[in-house]
């Protein structure tokens, strides 16, 4: 296992002593990732395609970056990798494309566990396009979705399917790669949001199968930027919603307007990071290596998460919370308090320097099928690899005292 005190000293916010466990909503950035950005805007500040230097050297950092995001997914070729202000406007762009191929009567599968990001984006194009938009439910006791429940909202007029590949309410882990198939098999296209998995597990885009996944470079110790990978086949066909002059082949059809060069850079950094963690002979192997190295660690988190807040009287964990079946979660641990409303529970423990979440992140349906939603939702504990056993222990032991 990596060196704990060395990975956190590449992360200046930890200096403050605050513990960060609100990394769900997103991480603190890592020291390469701000030398990057720093680096961009002090000597290669221009816009793309120029014939001067800057704006050379602007483009050649642009696709440096697009090159180690498609080894950090394992995509077939750089042009499959869209750079956009974040995984929701991504989602909602090529949503409008996909609304292009879809005809009345066609059906849209979303499910109760997902992000709104990957649920509103379908229901508008199934209310603009005529189509049928339904649900794979899950089961509340711990929160999983089974592909029997999948396959049962599958027919012969399922034209797309969006799952999550890990839920940022309760961290359930989905089976994405049997959903791949069981769709496929139906005759449909499948969008994954990988925004929760990304900053804690290898991702293989080419092993899944999968048309499109999205994530964001600020779940993964990064900047405010969105990704979406796309087969090219598919991103080549579709029609884009853009300005005349722009390109019209992927990716730069997808990228409207200037892009936030500065923050491309700053992506290409926090991979550079993961990448010093890993071993192997090619940068998707170091990548793989460094995913799975923390994937690993994790899981120690997760079980002290687990053991620790549920010997709390009166303390409900949603979730999975059996300890032999960690390797289906990330170590997104959210709870309800008897007698405590979430913000309240989040308030206190920012007294004592733990940072947390409350609410429902967005996850609306995830907390209107569990009866929260007019309840404050609930509070959420997000470990990342930067942070310790300790770290754990005190926010249990804080939470034990209120």
């Amino acid at each position: 296992m990596f060196e704990l005190q060395w990975i956190r000293s590449q992360f200046p916010a930890l200096a403050s002593g605050a513990i960060y466990l609100d990394n769900p909503g997103g991480t603190q950035v890592v020291q390469q990732s701000l030398a990057r950005m720093t680096d961009y805007l002090t000597r290669t500040n221009a816009n793309h395609e120029g014939a001067f230097k800057t704006s050379r050297e602007s483009d050649a950092i642009v696709d440096a970056s697009r090159a180690a995001v498609a080894d950090f997914l394992n995509a077939r070729r750089p042009e499959e990798i869209v750079f956009g202000q974040n995984m929701t406007s991504l989602t909602l762009h090529i949503s409008r494309s996909l609304a292009r191929t879809l005809n009345a009567g066609d059906e849209i599968v979303v499910t109760r566990l997902d992000h709104d990001a990957n649920i509103a984006p379908w229901m508008l194009i199934a209310e603009d396009r005529g189509c049928t938009l339904k649900w794979v439910d899950f089961d509340p006791k711990d929160c999983t979705w089974s592909i029997a429940a999948l396959k049962q909202q599958l027919t012969e007029r399922t034209k797309i399917v969006a799952i999550g590949y890990a839920s940022n309410a309760v961290g359930t882990i989905n089976p994405v790669a049997e959903a791949v198939q069981a769709a496929h098999e139906a005759g449909a296209l499948v969008y994954i949001d990988a925004v929760q998995y990304a900053p804690h597990g290898p991702i293989d885009v080419q092993a899944l199968d999968c048309d499109f996944l999205a994530c964001s470079a600020y779940k993964f110790f990064g900047p405010h930027t969105g990704i979406l990978y796309g087969k090219y086949e598919l991103l080549d066909q579709l029609k884009a919603y853009k300005v005349r002059p722009a390109h019209n082949e992927p990716p730069h059809k997808f990228e409207t307007g200037t892009q936030s060069f500065e923050s491309i850079a700053a992506v290409l950094g926090a991979l550079e990071y993961f990448e010093s963690l890993g071993a192997g002979e090619t940068r998707r192997q170091r990548l793989a290596a460094a995913m799975t190295a923390i994937k690993e660690y994790e899981q120690t988190l997760s079980r002290a998460l687990i053991e620790g807040l549920s010997s709390i009287n009166g303390l409900h964990i949603w979730g999975i919370t059996d300890l032999s079946q960690l390797d289906r979660r990330v170590p997104t641990v959210s709870f309800t308090l008897d007698g405590w409303h979430p913000r309240a529970v989040a308030a206190e423990l920012d007294k004592h320097g733990i940072y947390v979440w409350d609410g429902n992140y967005y996850a609306l349906a995830v907390m209107d099928r569990l009866g929260l939603e007019d309840k404050g939702g609930m509070v959420r504990v997000g470990a990342v690899h930067y942070n310790t056993l300790d770290e754990v222990a005190k926010l249990v032991e804080t939470v034990r005292a209120l």
